[in-house]
């Protein structure tokens, strides 16, 4: 699986930031839906005494979604610039 592809990103580098891709969208979408579900079926969620609309966590999820996916896209272009490697002193403390 660590094979060389197009530019000489290796297969499991793509296969991985694609499937990040992938779950941030799905989380997205799920906030989406789970919005829509909220405001048809005026579901409300008790929390500390209050009830909060659940299209509003919808819509927080929804956010975070995008936010990942933007935030992969961030990753992805520093993953595949040729001078990238993988480090044990990249999670030191400096």
């Amino acid at each position: 699986m660590n094979t060389q592809a197009n530019g000489g990103i290796r297969t499991g580098k793509r296969v991985a930031i694609w499937l990040l891709y992938a779950a941030s969208a799905l989380i997205g979408l799920l906030g989406v839906a789970f919005c829509a579900y909220s405001l048809i079926y005026d579901v409300q969620i008790a929390v500390m005494q209050s009830s909060i609309p659940g299209a509003v966590f919808g819509a927080v999820i929804a956010f975070l979604g995008v936010r990942y996916f933007l935030a992969v896209g961030k990753l992805r272009k520093e993953v595949y610039r040729p001078t990238s490697r993988f480090s044990w002193t990249n999670f030191k403390r400096q």
